[in-house]
């Protein structure tokens, strides 16, 4: 299911050594590896960069669906479904899809973790993801989109939103399929993770 793999997407950041997802949503490890400290992430990754003002997220990972109001949700997507909240492995989430179909959505997903934030994404570049690259930063806030495999040009991206230095927030989006190609999914990505950071910042 489209919804479940961008849900996937959005949380794979979470294990930075892994291998393709497993059937019940989570990454599998790879042979022996495991995530890197963040003493390693740091070292492994001088570029990534630092947050200046930590947000609390404590709010919202009891309540991942009100990471996204209504009226933003409508910007997205044109639609203002209900946000399909979840519990997995790597963290609360929610995922809002237009009715009737499986794209296009954007999922938002909250690491239950502290560990290196974006720095364990810079880690893992060439090993576990082919695309890491950094997205113009939302009001200083860094934004890094990333992935197993590069899935811009069918119409998917995620990205991590630098909260902390050990904390991010997963943000996927994809398009529907009439405009795959017309607009760059990760600017997707983006719109909705400057609507996430109003959110949060005004619920703190």
């Amino acid at each position: 299911m489209r919804r479940t793999a961008l849900v996937i997407g959005a949380v794979a950041l979470t294990a930075c050594a892994c291998s393709p997802p497993s059937t019940d949503g989570t990454p599998t490890p790879t042979g022996g590896g495991t995530s890197p400290s963040h003493s390693n992430s740091a070292s492994a990754a001088p570029e990534a960069p630092k947050v200046e003002s930590p947000i609390d997220l404590a709010r919202f990972k009891q309540a991942p669906c009100s990471a996204l109001t209504k009226p933003q949700i409508g910007e997205l997507l044109g639609a203002t479904p209900d946000g399909e909240s979840r519990e997995g492995s790597a963290g609360p989430a929610c995922t809002w899809v237009v009715p009737s179909t499986t794209r296009p959505l954007i999922s938002v997903v909250f690491s239950n973790t502290q560990d290196s934030g974006t720095a364990k994404i810079y880690a893992a570049k060439g090993k576990s993801y082919q695309l890491v690259e950094p997205l113009k930063a939302v009001d200083g806030y860094p934004l890094t989109a990333y992935g197993i495999t590069d899935e811009r040009s069918v119409g998917r991206c995620s990205a991590a939103l630098g909260t902390s230095d050990t904390e991010t927030i997963g943000i996927a989006a994809e398009q529907s399929e009439a405009n795959v190609g017309k607009k760059d999914p990760c600017d997707v990505a983006r719109e909705a993770a400057i609507r996430v950071l109003a959110t949060i910042r005004g619920g703190n």
